[in-house]
């Protein structure tokens, strides 16, 4: 019942260069020095041996311009449809890990496996956070990055939804009067 969570896109190549991309709901922070995230995953799933075996993924943000693509991601195996071309995501090589990112997604977060944890029906990727990029047209003046802007999705209970109204900033609560937003 901890819902709702951001869903995204996870791409990883196998080891014969086959890039595959599938949508994760269950993701995070795990820390923030070092910097660590993880993915929980099904081991029916076509792309948790290549994680397994590569140690490498990109987590990709999702917008709601990318709804489609995040449920078409989410339905369908890369063992039977290349899920780039059906939604037309363009790519690009990451930095630090062998692996394609979504150059339309406007966070796309580079990862190395760190611990497996199987436990029951989904196995975690505990992984470090080696490399993240921002897509420039969502920062602000002062280098502050907007992730409204971006209109970011999120999922709960089989339903996705948009997350573009903020309702207030960290601290908001106990700022002096006429200082809150």
């Amino acid at each position: 019942m901890i819902y709702p969570l951001p869903a995204v896109l996870v791409t990883c190549r196998d080891k014969s260069g086959r890039n595959n991309v599938f949508t994760v709901a269950w993701t995070g922070t795990v820390c923030t020095n070092p910097p660590m995230t993880y993915i929980s995953v099904r081991p029916s799933r076509y792309s948790y041996q290549i994680i397994k075996e590569t140690g490498e993924f990109v987590i990709n943000l999702t917008t709601e311009e990318l709804s489609f693509a995040t449920d078409f991601c989410g339905v369908q195996s890369g063992r039977d449809v290349d899920k780039f071309a059906k939604c037309n995501l363009r790519l690009e090589e990451a930095d630090e890990v062998n692996v394609s990112m979504i150059v339309d997604s406007p966070v796309n977060i580079e990862c190395k496996v760190r611990e497996i944890h199987e436990y029951g029906s989904h196995t975690m990727f505990v992984a470090d956070v080696v490399a993240v990029h921002a897509d420039e047209k969502y920062m602000n003046e002062n280098g502050k990055f907007e992730l409204e802007a971006a209109k970011p999705l999120a999922y709960s209970h089989g339903t996705y939804f948009g997350l573009t109204s903020p309702k207030g900033t960290f601290g908001y609560s106990i700022k002096k009067e006429g200082k809150r937003k």
